[in-house]
């Protein structure tokens, strides 16, 4: 039975295809249409890129098919999204879609296609265990790494998932590629957040004419106020630019006072924490076996540091309270938590409370 390697024009998963078709796999090209239509109506990426690409399968002798998942994009990933910030919240919509989209809604048309895996241009590495399960590893290139972004990836879509670029570094793709005679529609590297244009989310959240925070109060912790905000949407937690407050030292966004409308500002010595929670877990191995010593990351430029994580009860289900070694940044409600070993190994994800 064929793998199905998700191709989105650039050069990572082109160069998955090559890897696997190499190795002698059965493999099948499926470009995803997730992004919204150009309001013009003239031909966007997804269209350049599917075009190029049915001409380079039909090159390599590949079957290629083109799939339309806009509509499902937009609820899983992008409504979402808009909610969680006009909530209060800031969202990683990149560690949603792997789960619901690429790893989910995307998975299940390619196995209606006969496909048995699925591969994409993922930095990761899996190790799948005799007795079925499997382990989500940092890839070699550490500088591309995403297994942050699989963490909440349930392990049963995981055991059915192939990373080609594992053992691959980024800086040799475009010169491998030449070699091969292969050439990516679009090689240039895709935004931070794909649905955005320029990467404004402000820009972005008002094109969607949902209720935002209006002005409001800038509080120190003790109360007093110091500025006002046009909007606590417009701000993330640890934001230093941008606040308009003239202080005698620097200030940064500790918090969003949803109940106050509030942006609650301090001095960099009051954005350091020493704990945080976070709900919706998603398990990659039994808490009961963890190590003692434990790393844990809560965004993705951030190095992981140690910590002590309890899993308990909420009424929603399993909650992880961590409590670092030492102080760290203080994360925003909404991004992902993940949980490693000493190795790098993915433990459990969690989207932080």
């Amino acid at each position: 039975m064929p793998i199905a390697v998700a191709v989105s024009g650039g050069t990572d998963s082109l160069m998955a295809l090559a890897l696997l078709r190499e190795a002698g796999h059965a493999v099948m090209a499926v470009h995803a249409r997730f992004l919204p239509r150009r309001d013009d109506g003239l031909p966007d990426d997804s269209d350049r890129a599917a075009q190029g690409l049915a001409a380079l399968c039909d090159r390599m002798g590949l079957p290629f098919f083109d799939l339309d998942l806009r509509a499902a994009f937009e609820a899983a990933v992008i409504a979402p999204f808009v909610a969680a910030f006009a909530s209060g919240h800031t969202p990683n919509p990149c560690s949603q879609c792997n789960p619901h989209m690429k790893f989910g809604v995307l998975a299940e048309h390619t196995r209606s296609l006969g496909a048995t895996r699925l591969a994409t241009g993922h930095y990761a590495r899996l190790e799948v265990l005799a007795k079925g399960g499997v382990q989500l590893f940092p890839a070699t290139d550490h500088t591309r790494d995403q297994s942050y972004f699989l963490a909440l990836v349930p392990p049963h879509d995981l055991a059915r998932t192939v990373f080609p670029l594992s053992g691959r570094l980024k800086s040799h793709l475009a010169a491998e590629l030449a070699a091969r005679g292969l050439a990516p529609p679009l090689p240039r590297e895709s935004r931070e957040v794909c649905f955005i244009p320029g990467d404004d989310y402000r820009a972005f959240l008002l094109s969607r004419q949902v209720a935002l925070s209006g002005p409001g109060p800038i509080l120190l912790a003790d109360g007093r106020e110091v500025g006002r905000h046009a909007g606590l949407w417009r701000h993330t937690v640890g934001q230093r630019r941008g606040l308009g407050v003239a202080w005698r030292e620097p200030l940064y966004v500790l918090a969003r006072d949803e109940t106050k409308n509030a942006l609650v500002v301090g001095p960099r010595g009051e954005l350091d924490t020493t704990g945080c929670q976070a709900r919706g877990v998603n398990f990659l191995a039994d808490p009961a076996v963890w190590p003692e010593r434990l790393l844990v990351q809560t965004c993705y430029r951030q190095r992981p540091r140690p910590a002590r994580v309890t899993v308990t009860q909420g009424p929603d289900g399993d909650v992880l309270d961590v409590a670092f070694a030492a102080p760290v940044p203080r994360p925003a409600s909404g991004q992902t938590l993940v949980v490693r070993d000493s190795f790098g190994m993915v433990l459990a994800g969690a989207s932080l409370a």
